[in-house]
């Protein structure tokens, strides 16, 4: 069976994790989440559920502390990580290797693994310490996929937005879904 693991930072956009989460349940993917903290506030102001109503569309959920949790560890095999809000703060971390929970650990993991490790970052606007800090990290084999809107799918709501930006990043895992436009030239 196909594993990714799901990071959910405490960036604004956490609407993405969920729905990446929903994504990889509907291909039967199995999702193995991490959320920060800082994710469980956005959390409260973003949309109208809890942190366990949302950790409910995972297969496998870990406390963000839980450093010795098997994602922690190469052995534990995945197709990779996908961040999806990925904070500043927590991209920096996965960028310098000094991670101090298990969603960063996680992703340094799978970076010293030579697996798939997506960042939908989400910040703007970015200053020179934001994209030196992208590059190092594509430089290790990072894909930095900020959620940007494909306006020539011809969009029609947030939501619409949200499927695309996610599916888009689950391609880089080859992972397919009919939910999301292609471009047809």
């Amino acid at each position: 069976m196909r594993r990714i693991i799901v990071g959910i930072s405490g960036a604004s956009g956490i609407v993405m994790g969920l729905r990446a989460l929903q994504m990889l349940k509907e291909v039967g993917v199995e999702s193995h989440l991490v959320m920060s903290k800082s994710a469980e506030l956005t959390l409260h102001h973003e949309l109208d559920m809890s942190a366990e109503e949302l950790k409910s569309h995972a297969d496998v959920v870990y406390p963000v502390k839980n450093v010795g949790a098997a994602i922690a560890s190469g052995s534990f095999i995945t197709d990779g990580m996908l961040i999806a809000p990925c904070s500043v703060r927590t991209m920096s971390e996965i960028a310098t290797g000094v991670t101090s929970t298990l969603l960063t650990r996680a992703a340094d993991v799978v970076l010293k693994e030579r697996r798939r490790l997506v960042l939908m970052v989400r910040e703007t606007p970015l200053h020179t310490g934001h994209l030196r800090t992208m590059t190092a990290l594509s430089e290790m084999g990072a894909v930095i996929a900020p959620p940007v809107p494909a306006f020539y799918t011809g969009i029609k709501s947030l939501d619409e937005s949200v499927t695309q930006s996610v599916g888009r990043s689950l391609d880089l895992f080859g992972i397919s879904d009919t939910a999301i436009s292609r471009w047809q030239g």
